[in-house]
């Protein structure tokens, strides 16, 4: 026997004793927090870097840029073109946090950009100290359904921020069902901060815990992108003849959710190769197992039975979508069952320029990942979610469809599928009435937004220049980056 096999024999029976009480998750929770109470001492023996007039503002965007997500890059980028329009581009410093430099280079310019590590509190700690302010962008901001690291990470930055005076607000995020223990971190450490959330529900999650609260909406409303013209031309590439109705699908890994750090797994990964297909990156993993593959499995299998009796009966060309370097293993876990084919979009291989024209050239969208629908509304389509969490469901809520909001849970998926996409169809022209409806009415609150933004920082910095004219006392849509052609002519028909 080798020494590699010695070594890993002992790893085994090590951790076939291991304790399961061992929880990362919650060892990095403690360590924020006790490093915002750091933070809140060493405020009041020294004030530090204080914003002075005259001096450009150094804003901390703290999210999670750097997995090749098309709706997190594309809300930063729009929430990146609103915030410069506001200060000016003199009167502003941005940073961006990112998890791959590699992954989000070329995006976010004028930004930035900081590599996150994946053991972040003392970074954070020292980051945050060099900023004038913090805006958490994730989507996703408070809920435990995808990695209470995530919420962790956000909730410190808020946290050290404003235990040091400094603004500190949750810009156009989600709040869901959290653990107990991030509940309380979020409750705890977020107090002090605004919250201007993308719904009614998330805001009033928030303001159960006494974390001040404001209703907004999502960022990435105002985004076109620059070639209209790739979406048809890639469609045509793939075998598309010009005519047929395009059906873009954008399935996910809907049940290896919440990542969790295992310690015991990440030993066992690294000495042994085990958990390889679960393994997310650093202690992260999904969650795996036969019965996460059994539901996988069936959700797949309900839309692929829907989409092949719906294109047979129509011709539809079908496209599977990656909206996430992620869903890649839905998509080609998917392809075979579709009888027609279907090429891949996947945003490991495409920016998001190119990603939103695809879902801009479909007929119909039929999505389990939110900003696929949000991004893709302005365009010609038709959508329609297969939802893991309420996002979904909060977005056909508003848009006057929840009947269009399907759960991944559901027993009867199977059976409700197709009846969707034909009703999509068979209703389109004034189902995109109401989107195009939808869209301006979302245009407008983020536009309320960012006067709500400017009033806010005015609070902390009354000498910040801000033009006269901006704050919630003046027009929404003087608080909107400028407008490309077709989201600006969706707003003067309908606003």
């Amino acid at each position: 026997m080798s020494l590699l096999d010695s070594v890993r024999r002992i790893a085994r029976k090590a951790l076939d004793r291991a304790p399961d009480a061992l929880d990362a998750d919650l060892a990095l929770e403690a360590s924020m927090a006790g490093l915002i109470e750091l933070a809140a001492t060493r405020y009041a023996v020294d004030p530090g870097a204080r914003w002075q007039a005259g001096k450009p503002y150094k804003l901390l965007l703290a999210g999670y840029a750097g997995s090749r997500n098309t709706g997190a890059d594309v809300r930063v980028e729009e929430m990146i073109r609103q915030l410069r329009h506001l200060w000016g581009d003199e009167h502003l410093e941005l940073s961006i946090l990112t998890i791959d430099p590699d992954a989000t280079r070329g995006y976010f310019r004028t930004a930035r950009q900081l590599h996150l590590p994946n053991v972040f509190p003392h970074w954070l700690y020292k980051t945050v100290r060099q900023q004038h302010g913090v805006l958490a962008v994730e989507g996703s901001m408070f809920k435990s359904k995808f990695a209470n690291a995530l919420a962790t990470m956000m909730t410190g930055a808020l946290g050290l921020a404003a235990a040091e005076c400094k603004v500190a607000v949750g810009y156009g995020g989600e709040a869901g069902k959290m653990d107990p223990t991030l509940e309380q971190l979020v409750g705890r450490y977020c107090r002090d901060t605004l919250q201007i959330c993308r719904n009614e529900n998330s805001a009033r999650i928030l303001g159960d815990l006494g974390i001040p609260c404001r209703v907004g909406t999502d960022t990435a409303w105002t985004y076109q992108p620059e070639d209209l013209g790739f979406g048809p031309r890639w469609l045509r590439a793939h075998g598309w003849d010009g005519e047929a109705p395009v059906l873009t699908l954008c399935p996910i890994n809907a049940f290896w959710w919440p990542v969790k750090a295992d310690v015991q797994k990440a030993v066992a990964h690294t000495l042994t190769g085990a958990h390889k297909d679960a393994h997310y990156a650093s202690l992260y993993f999904h969650a795996d197992g036969p019965e996460v593959a059994r539901r996988q499995d069936a959700y797949l299998q309900a839309i692929a039975d829907a989409v092949n009796a719906f294109a047979d009966r129509h011709g539809a060309f079908v496209v599977l979508y990656g909206s996430e370097a992620l869903d890649r293993r839905a998509c080609e876990a998917l392809a075979p069952k579709l009888r027609r084919g279907a090429p891949l979009m996947i945003s490991d291989d495409h920016d998001h320029g190119e990603m939103i024209s695809v879902l801009w050239a479909s007929d119909l969208v039929l999505s389990s990942r939110y900003h696929a629908i949000v991004c893709g509304m302005a365009g010609k389509g038709v959508s329609a979610g297969i939802t893991m969490d309420e996002r979904i469901r909060n977005l056909m809520l508003d848009r006057g469809t929840p009947d269009l909001a399907l759960e991944t849970e559901d027993p009867d998926l199977h059976d409700k599928i197709l009846p969707t996409l034909e009703r999509m169809w068979a209703d389109r022209e004034a189902l995109r009435e109401g989107i195009d409806r939808t869209c301006v009415r979302n245009m407008e609150v983020m536009g309320r937004m960012g006067g709500m933004l400017v009033d806010h920082v005015r609070t902390i910095h009354p000498d910040m220049p801000f033009a006269a004219h901006l704050g919630e006392q003046g027009d929404p849509w003087n608080h909107l980056p400028p407008l490309a052609s077709r989201i600006e002519a969706l707003a003067e028909r309908y606003a």
